[in-house]
C-alpha cells in the first residue's frame, strides 16, 4: 500500500509540473507577446527627436543602461517577485487588488453585501478578518471604514487603472503591428512605403480581432510557437551583433552610464525617457492575465526565457549602433538595421506574427478586467463568453472586442507613425503601474499585515522610478499622449455613471420595500388566486420584499402557489464554492409558501445554464424545508423574527447526503425506493403533451415532520407545473428639484447605458415563453 501510495504521489507531482510547464509555454503567446516585441520600437522612439546618436556613444550606452535597469527593476523585481504574490485567490489585475482591500478593510462598493458573505471560504482565507498587527495598520483600516470619501477615492483610483488598461488595449495592438510592418521601409522607396504601411497594418489588425472568439486556450497554442521563435531570433541576432560589432557593450549595463547620459543630454535626455519607457509595455499583462495561468508558470517563462532574450536583443542593437553613426539611409536608428541583410525578410515575417501575438496579451487582459468591473457593479452588463469548459477565466466579450478594433483602427489611421503611438501607449502603461504601486502599498499593510515602513519603502522606490517616467510622458501630451487620457476619461465617466445609477436604484429599493406586516395581513393566499407552479421574482434586495411585489399583487388576477424572491449577486471573491452557493430562507409563515433565495457568484465564476440552475434552486429550497422542519403553526411574531434567517445550501452535486431531485417522463416512472418520498400523483385529465414527473429523494434519517412533508409535496407539484420568471423593469428618473448634474446622470447617462446593455438576468438564459415582465418608474 505504501509503495502504491508513493508511486501515486510521484505521478501527481510529475503531472503538476507538466501542467506548470505547459502553462508556461502557453503564457508566451498570451502574456509575453507585447513585452517581447518592444525591441521593435524602443530605440527608434527614444532617438526620434529629443536626443541624437553621436560618435561618443554616450547616448546609446546610456539608453541601454536605462533599458537594462528598468527591465530588471520593474518587470522582474516588482511584478515577478512582489506583485504576483498579491493575487486574489489566483486572480490578478487592478480590481483583484481592490477586491483584496474591500475584504480586509470593508470598503466594498457593492450595495447588497451581507455579513453571511464574510463566512465564505475564500473570504476568510489567509487570515482575513484578523486585525492588522501594527497600530498604524489598525488606524488606517478604521479610517478607511469610517470615511466614505476615502472609499470613493480608492474606487476611483482602481477605476482609473482599469480605464488605462482598456486604453492600452487599444494602443498596444496599433503600435506593435505598425512597428513590425514599418520594416518594409528598408525594402522599398519612401514614396511607396507610406502607401503600403497603413493598409497592411489595418488588415492585420482586423484579422487579429476576428480571431478572438476562438478563445485563449486555442490562441495560446497557436501563438506560443511564434513568440518562442521570435525570442530565439532576437536573442541570436543580439548575440551575433555583440560578438561581431562590440564585445565590450556589456560595460554599458553599469548605472554610471545613466549618469553620463543625463550629464550630456540634460533636458532632452529626460524627455527621451518616454521612449525608453516602452521597453516595459506589457509588464502589467503578467499580473492582469494571472487568472488564465499560474504564478509559477508566469515566473518560469519570464526568468528563464523572456528576460534573458530581451537583454541580449537590446545589447545587440546597442552594439551595432555603437559602430554605425552615419548611414546613407534615413532609418539608421531602429530594429531592422541591426538585422543582417540576408535575414531581414524572414525576420520581418516573424516580427509581424510576433506583433500580432503582442497585441493578444493586452486584449486578453482587457477582457479579464472588464468582466471583473461588470461583476463588481462598475461597468454595464456585457455578454461574456467562456471559451474553455475546463479552465475558468478564459473569456471573450464580443462587444468590447469590436469596440477595441474600431478604436485601434482609428488610432492607426489617425497617427500613422510610431512616435505619437509610442507617446500615447507609454502614458497609459506608466499610469497603470502607478495605480498598482499605490494599491500594493495598502495591500502590504492591510492584507499582508507587514510594517508600514515596508509599504513606504515600496512606494518610494518604485513610485520614484515610475513618477520619473510619468512626468516625461506628460511632456508629450500634445504629441499623442492626450489619447489615453481622453479614452480613460470617457470610460471613467461610463463606469462612474453606471455605478452611481446602480447604487441609487438599490437605495430606492431598500427605502421602498414592502413591510412584512402588510404581507401577513393578506393571509396565506395573499388575497389572490394561487395557481400551480413556481414563480421566480427577480430582485436585487437581499432582505425585505421589493416594492414591485405589491404592484404584482394588486394588478395580477392570480399568482403561483410557490413564490421565490430570487437575488443573484456578486461577492468580492474570485470563486464561491458550490456548497456555499445558495442562501435560502422562508418569508413569513410556512403556509404562505414564500421563500427568499440569494445566489452568490464570485467575479470569476461561470453562471450556469437555466435548466441546471432551476434544478439546483428547487433542490436548495427542498433542503431548507427538510433541514428546518418545525411545526407549521408558527405565530406571526416568530415569522417576523425569522424573516432574515437564511440557511447556506449548496448545489445538488455538493450535498450528496441531502435531498436530491429526480425528473422522469410522466409515462415512464419507476417505483419509488425505500429512501424516497412517497410518490404523489395529482389527479389530472388526459395528458395532451408529455411532461416531466418530479420526485424528491430524501435521506432515511432524520425523519421529517408532517408539515415539512406537505410542503415538499406542494413544491414537487409546483415544479411539475413549471417555473415562470417574473421580472420587474425599473425606469429611473431624477426627482423634481434635483440638480442639473443629477438629472443628466440619471435621466440620460444611466438610462442610455441601461438600454444598451444586457439585463441583470441575462446570465440566467431566461426562456421568453416563461417570462412575465412588469415595468415601474423610480424617482430617485
Amino acid at each position: 500500500m505504501d509503495l502504491e501510495t508513493g508511486v501515486y504521489h510521484n505521478y501527481v507531482k510529475k503531472e503538476s509540473w507538466r501542467t506548470v510547464l505547459t502553462l508556461a509555454y502557453q503564457s508566451l503567446g498570451v502574456v509575453y507577446g507585447d513585452l517581447s516585441t518592444s525591441p521593435l520600437y524602443v530605440y527608434k522612439n527614444t532617438f526620434e527627436e529629443d536626443i541624437r546618436h553621436s560618435e561618443t556613444n554616450e547616448e546609446i550606452f546610456g539608453v541601454l543602461s536605462f533599458v537594462f535597469w528598468t527591465l530588471t527593476l520593474v518587470p522582474l523585481l516588482k511584478y515577478v517577485f512582489i506583485v504576483l504574490r498579491a493575487d486574489d485567490n489566483g486572480e490578478g489585475g487592478t480590481f483583484a487588488l481592490y477586491s483584496l482591500l474591500c475584504r480586509h478593510a470593508r470598503v466594498n462598493s457593492l450595495p447588497n453585501c451581507q455579513l453571511a458573505d464574510e463566512e465564505l471560504f475564500e473570504y476568510k482565507k489567509d487570515s482575513i478578518g484578523l486585525a492588522p498587527k501594527s497600530s498604524f495598520g489598525s488606524s488606517l483600516k478604521s479610517t478607511l471604514e469610517k470615511h466614505r470619501v476615502l472609499q470613493r477615492f480608492l474606487l476611483v483610483l482602481a477605476l482609473i487603472g482599469t480605464c488605462m488598461v482598456i486604453g492600452d488595449g487599444i494602443l498596444t495592438p496599433a503600435i506593435s503591428v505598425f512597428s513590425a510592418v514599418s520594416g518594409l521601409e528598408l525594402s522599398m522607396s519612401k514614396e511607396h512605403h507610406k502607401y503600403v504601411e497603413v493598409p497592411v497594418a489595418c488588415i492585420i489588425l482586423i484579422g487579429l480581432f476576428a480571431l478572438q472568439h476562438y478563445g485563449t486556450h486555442r490562441v495560446g497554442f497557436l501563438f506560443a510557437p511564434v513568440v518562442l521563435l521570435w525570442l530565439v531570433c532576437i536573442s541570436a541576432i543580439g548575440l551575433y551583433n555583440i560578438i561581431h560589432w562590440n564585445p565590450h557593450v556589456y560595460q554599458a549595463l553599469s548605472p554610471y552610464y545613466m549618469y553620463k547620459f543625463f550629464r550630456k543630454t540634460q533636458r532632452g535626455g529626460w524627455m527621451s525617457l518616454g521612449g525608453i519607457l516602452l521597453c516595459i509595455t506589457g509588464s502589467e499583462a503578467m499580473f492582469a492575465d494571472l487568472g488564465h495561468f499560474s504564478q509559477l508558470s508566469i515566473k518560469i517563462a519570464f526568468t528563464s526565457l523572456v528576460y534573458p532574450s530581451l537583454i541580449l536583443a537590446y545589447m545587440g542593437q546597442a552594439a551595432y549602433l555603437s559602430r554605425h553613426h552615419t548611414m546613407e539611409s534615413d532609418f539608421q536608428i531602429g530594429f531592422y538595421v541591426s538585422v543582417p541583410e540576408k535575414l531581414r525578410w524572414p525576420v520581418l515575417v516573424i516580427a509581424i506574427l510576433a506583433a500580432v501575438v503582442g497585441s493578444q496579451a493586452i486584449i486578453t487582459g482587457t477582457f479579464s478586467i472588464i468582466k471583473q468591473c461588470s461583476s463588481l457593479g462598475c461597468f454595464p452588463k456585457v455578454k461574456i463568453v467562456h471559451t474553455s469548459s475546463k479552465i475558468h477565466g478564459q473569456i471573450y466579450i464580443p462587444e468590447i472586442n469590436w469596440l477595441l478594433m474600431v478604436l485601434c483602427l482609428a488610432v492607426t489611421i489617425g497617427f500613422r507613425d510610431t512616435r505619437r503611438m509610442g507617446n500615447a501607449s507609454g502614458l497609459a502603461v506608466i499610469t497603470v503601474m502607478l495605480v498598482t504601486t499605490c494599491l500594493m502599498s495598502l495591500v502590504i499593510v492591510l492584507c499582508w499585515q507587514k510594517s508600514v515602513f515596508l509599504a513606504i519603502a515600496f512606494v518610494f522606490f518604485f513610485g520614484t522610478i515610475e513618477a520619473l517616467y510619468f512626468t516625461a510622458s506628460l511632456t508629450k501630451f500634445l504629441e499623442g499622449a492626450w489619447v489615453p487620457i481622453a479614452l480613460a476619461f470617457i470610460f471613467l465617466i461610463i463606469m462612474c455613471v453606471w455605478h452611481y445609477g446602480t447604487l441609487k436604484k438599490y437605495e430606492f429599493d431598500v427605502q421602498n420595500k414592502v413591510s412584512i406586516n402588510w404581507l401577513l395581513s393578506l393571509g396565506p393566499s395573499l388575497g389572490i388566486v394561487r395557481v400551480r407552479g413556481i414563480g421566480l421574482i427577480h430582485t436585487e434586495l437581499v432582505s425585505g420584499i421589493p416594492a414591485i411585489f405589491s404592484h404584482f399583487v394588486t394588478n395580477l388576477p392570480a399568482f403561483h402557489q410557490v413564490l421565490v424572491f430570487l437575488c443573484i449577486k456578486s461577492v468580492p471573491v474570485p470563486h464561491v464554492k458550490p456548497e456555499e452557493r445558495f442562501l435560502v430562507g422562508h418569508i413569513g409563515p410556512r403556509e404562505y409558501r414564500l421563500y427568499r433565495c440569494i445566489v452568490r457568484y464570485g467575479y470569476r465564476d461561470v453562471h450556469k445554464d437555466d435548466m441546471e440552475f432551476e434544478k439546483d434552486l428547487v433542490c436548495s429550497i427542498a433542503e431548507l424545508i427538510r433541514s428546518g422542519s418545525v411545526s407549521p403553526g408558527r405565530v406571526n411574531e416568530d415569522a417576523l423574527k425569522d424573516e432574515d434567517k437564511m440557511t447556506v445550501v449548496g448545489t445538488c452535486s455538493s450535498h450528496t447526503e441531502g435531498i436530491r431531485m429526480s425528473e422522469d417522463d410522466a409515462y415512464n416512472i419507476d417505483a419509488a425506493g425505500p429512501s424516497e418520498l412517497k410518490e404523489i400523483r395529482s389527479p389530472s385529465p388526459p395528458v395532451i403533451k408529455q411532461r416531466k414527473r418530479v420526485r424528491f429523494i430524501v435521506p432515511k434519517s432524520p425523519e421529517i415532520d408532517t408539515g415539512a412533508r406537505e410542503e415538499l409535496q406542494e413544491l414537487m407539484e409546483a415544479r411539475e407545473a413549471g417555473i415562470a420568471y417574473i421580472l420587474g423593469h425599473s425606469y429611473m428618473k431624477a426627482k423634481q428639484g434635483s440638480s442639473l448634474i443629477k438629472k443628466l446622470v440619471i435621466n440620460y447617462g444611466y438610462e442610455f447605458l441601461r438600454r444598451n446593455s444586457r439585463p441583470s438576468t441575462y446570465a440566467l438564459s431566461v426562456p421568453h415563453a416563461s417570462t412575465l415582465e412588469v415595468g415601474m418608474i423610480y424617482h430617485v
